[in-house]
């Protein structure tokens, strides 16, 4: 597995939760980042800014890496939607041009740049101070397209959580494609997640998560870290608590289930371990 940096201790949990997917991906596949680059229109160095929370990756690039790793597409690009309004709001929205020569730049290869030099702005083009005000008729529809436009923006979110079952804690419903997780996932300090253990199709569900695919290692933490310590906890193998953080309890009672099937004892719940936690 990829030992990744640290992401920016600034970066919005959303785009934090899209890019610890992707880096999972990237790592499940086995791909280094020039064979992603090769496989993709997207360069060596483009990846590495992606996947290391330095730059949002574009809709295209997300599309392109699920599909590289026959990952879920539709549920990645619901997360880079989400991730996608959070990183805006918090950086200011580049000119036409300047995101043109970008989004060239960074497709096909292409030697990138992180910026331009600003050109001054000539004094001519500053407007002279007058006494007149803006008429309040522009102002009014102005905050009102931005209302707007915010409520839209909550309402997608709001319908993708409720279409995912996210923070309904547990019993959360499963969505049929994917994972339950998502970025809403929270920890409150002694919160336990319940755990309604279920057989459907010959495997158990405990009603957070659908994947048998994610790789969980020490320090993993969401919906699908729920899902494993609910079945680690029906198969007789207790967790230290289900609060969907991989402590070093979880590590242990992996190691000790996957001593018992004969699976390598690493702690890390992979697709081997899924298929035996889901029996």
């Amino acid at each position: 597995m990829s030992r990744w940096k640290g992401l920016p201790a600034s970066l919005d949990h959303r785009v934090r939760h899209l890019v610890v997917q992707l880096r999972r991906l990237k790592d499940h596949s086995g791909l280094s980042l020039a064979a992603l680059a090769a496989r993709t229109s997207y360069s060596k160095s483009s990846w590495e800014r992606y996947l290391n929370g330095k730059k949002l990756p574009p809709r295209a690039a997300v599309e392109a890496l699920a599909r590289v790793c026959e990952a879920d597409v539709p549920r990645l690009l619901a997360l880079h939607e989400v991730a996608e309004q959070a990183w805006s709001a918090d950086r200011p929205v580049p000119s036409a041009e300047t995101a043109e020569q970008h989004g060239t730049a960074e497709q096909h290869g292409t030697a990138e740049k992180d910026g331009t030099a600003e050109k001054p702005v000539p004094a001519t083009a500053v407007p002279p101070v007058s006494g007149r005000s803006m008429p309040f008729g522009p102002l009014v529809l102005g905050a009102l397209a931005v209302l707007v436009a915010a409520g839209a923006v909550l309402l997608v979110a709001r319908l993708w959580e409720d279409a995912n079952g996210i923070g309904r804690g547990a019993g959360a419903a499963m969505t049929a494609g994917g994972t339950a997780g998502a970025p809403a996932f929270t920890h409150r300090p002694g919160e336990d997640f319940g755990c309604p253990v279920q057989r459907r199709a010959g495997a158990l569900y405990a009603g957070h998560s659908r994947t048998d695919t994610a790789v969980l290692g020490s320090g993993a933490s969401g919906w699908d870290v729920v899902e494993a310590q609910c079945l680690l906890r029906h198969q007789g193998y207790d967790p230290g608590g289900v609060d969907g953080i991989v402590g070093g309890r979880t590590v242990r009672a992996v190691k000790r289930l996957q001593a018992r099937f004969k699976l390598p004892t690493d702690g890390i719940v992979g697709p081997d371990t899924w298929k035996v936690l889901r029996r």
